[in-house]
């Protein structure tokens, strides 16, 4: 029998996750999210419990998806105190799907182990679109044993599944993915607003960039948006901040010099003090081409 399933956090992510889900025959069983609006609008389309706290998203769930926004975020719903997920929290699995800091996930899958409860991490190097899908590519971490009793409905949302290791594993591994692909975006955009200032046709460019050494996966999803200045929100410039951040964080722990990631972060930052922090990350264009937010 398939486990009910519950979910913390229904943005982007989380709601076109729980609509596969329901999709390909799980029982959403409660949804809560700080946007009340939100969390009903989606309970109604789901058939699923509008939850008024986190403690009945557990009693309703044999799982539990998290999707949050950061470390802060985390640690409340994850409360030693008050409205928590770990109230009545036994026999519950908690998968949590954010990109957070690895110290966290330990934190919390010491929290859930105390009341009897398991958590896995789940960390999505995917968008909005294979959330809807079941195609994200997603990297595990935690407890082997607690891995495969749910593959079955970590296979349900994903088209690449990869057990990485103990828990804190993949949240590094996904740090540095989300490192390296806000290092390429920023390089792009630097590239095609210096292309543009000289003079080159963008399409050609473009073009030669993609049968050249220039080539990248973002250079396939971001380019022409950053052309027609197309910043439709898959993947925000704030969250870009707060993931290079993290990588940047873990790079001082281990004393490794990260020049290029410190300056894509520093980047980001300044579209957030722009207004723009929750643009599209090829919104990072509005930086380097001319004429555009720093004129």
């Amino acid at each position: 029998m398939k486990p009910k399933v519950g979910f913390v956090g229904v943005g982007r992510m989380g709601a076109n996750m729980a609509r596969h889900l329901k999709d390909s025959g799980y029982v959403v069983s409660a949804v809560f999210d700080v946007n009340q609006e939100a969390a009903q609008s989606l309970a109604e389309e789901l058939g699923a419990e509008h939850a008024q706290n986190l403690a009945n998203v557990t009693a309703h769930s044999d799982v539990v998806l998290t999707v949050v926004t950061d470390d802060d975020a985390m640690r409340d719903i994850f409360n030693q105190q008050g409205d928590t997920l770990l109230n009545g929290a036994e026999g519950v699995t908690f998968i949590n799907c954010a990109t957070l800091s690895p110290g966290v996930h330990e934190e919390v899958e010491a929290a859930a182990n105390a009341v009897g409860a398991h958590s896995l991490e789940a960390c999505m190097a995917s968008s909005i679109t294979q959330a809807r899908q079941g195609t994200l590519y997603l990297m595990i971490g935690g407890k082997e044993e607690i891995f495969e009793q749910n593959k079955e409905l970590l296979e349900t949302l994903s088209t690449a599944l990869r057990y990485v290791g103990p828990t804190g594993t993949a949240a590094k591994v996904k740090a540095l993915v989300n490192m390296v692909m806000n290092i390429n975006t920023a390089g792009l955009a630097e590239g095609l607003g210096l292309g543009e200032a000289l003079g080159l046709d963008l399409a050609m460019l473009r073009d030669v960039f993609s049968q050249t050494g220039a080539n990248s996966r973002v250079l396939e999803t971001d380019a022409e948006d950053m052309v027609i200045r197309d910043h439709e929100c898959y993947f925000s410039a704030s969250h870009a901040a707060k993931d290079s951040g993290i990588a940047n964080d873990l790079a001082k722990e281990v004393g490794i010099a990260v020049p290029l990631s410190e300056a894509t972060e520093k980047q980001y930052r300044e579209m957030i003090d722009l207004g723009l922090g929750e643009l599209d990350k090829s919104g990072v264009a509005e930086l380097t081409f001319k004429g555009r937010a720093k004129a």
